[in-house]
């Protein structure tokens, strides 16, 4: 009997689900204000400039050392927040316990949960009311970029057209990211990142059914310019199978934000959208 629902359950998860095809030129975009995240001050001041970006704010939270810049071009505020740079932001990554978050109503990652908190209260003042709002970020970056999405939509009027992260790591657990479902977040990743697998799956989670899972749309780079999408359980297998890697200098290279710019470019020439090959068994169900 548990085999034959386990079953049902998994062939209506893997119905085929029509998606659009991504737009690699604005995943470029947003890949590359990912990636000014990381430049100094007046560095970043002068790529934006080059960008049609202006500049409006840009600062670094004292806790937390977690760094953001808010800019403005063609009608749309921009805020982009940097990855992990620092020993204080890995503090943040480490700090995995659920916590209930009051505002929002749901669990979230503690870490993640209080630097988003400081960024929205930084940047909220800013922000121009009925100007559209696009959020982005790498690694510890997206993240944030996604609590601070759920801040905004729960607390602002602020319409966000898109957030889009790259090698972004699990913020909530599956209530929470049912709740905010509606928020418009595409994931990119690549196939040997492991940072988007964590945090892990834990006996104890697994045993209270409250464990750390995905939202939105996931755009899987795989290189020789192919990609795959997916999303929900079948993003919550992949995780589950690629957890059990060793990490070596291949993981490290997959995570970096130039890895993505030069991947997203490849599939600006040519993009070949292929299943992913999830190569799982279950009961006997072969699971693609």
């Amino acid at each position: 009997m548990l085999r034959k629902l386990l079953t049902t359950t998994l062939l209506c998860c893997f119905l085929p689900v029509v998606q659009a095809a991504p737009d690699f030129a604005q995943l470029r975009i947003q890949a590359q204000l990912s990636g000014d995240t990381y430049l100094t001050d007046s560095e970043r001041e002068a790529q934006l400039l080059q960008q049609d970006q202006t500049l409006i704010h840009q600062a670094t939270l004292a806790d937390s050392q977690v760094s953001y810049f808010l800019s403005q071009g063609n009608g749309v505020q921009t805020i982009a927040i940097r990855g992990t740079a620092n020993l204080a932001n890995v503090m943040v990554d480490l700090d995995i316990e659920f916590q209930p978050d009051e505002r929002l109503g749901i669990t979230l990652h503690n870490g993640f949960r209080s630097a988003a908190e400081a960024v929205f209260n930084d940047v909220r003042p800013r922000l121009v009311a009925g100007m559209p709002v696009q959020i982005t970020g790498h690694s510890l970056g997206g993240a944030i970029a996604v609590v601070l999405a759920m801040y905004l939509k729960h607390d602002t009027a602020m319409q966000i057209t898109q957030v889009i992260t790259f090698g972004q790591p699990k913020v909530t657990n599956v209530t929470g990211a049912d709740i905010y479902a509606s928020i418009p977040l595409i994931r990119v990743v690549t196939q040997k990142d492991l940072v988007p697998l964590v945090p892990p799956l834990s006996p104890l989670q697994i045993k209270d059914l409250d464990v750390y899972w995905h939202m939105g749309e996931e755009i899987i780079l795989l290189g020789g310019q192919q990609y795959s999408q997916t999303r929900g359980l079948k993003s919550m297998l992949r995780a589950t199978k690629l957890s059990t890697a060793l990490p070596d200098e291949s993981n490290l290279q997959a995570h970096q934000i130039a890895t993505y710019q030069t991947l997203i470019d490849e599939l600006l020439q040519s993009a070949q959208e292929v299943p992913y090959q999830m190569e799982i068994n279950l009961f006997g169900l072969s699971i693609n």
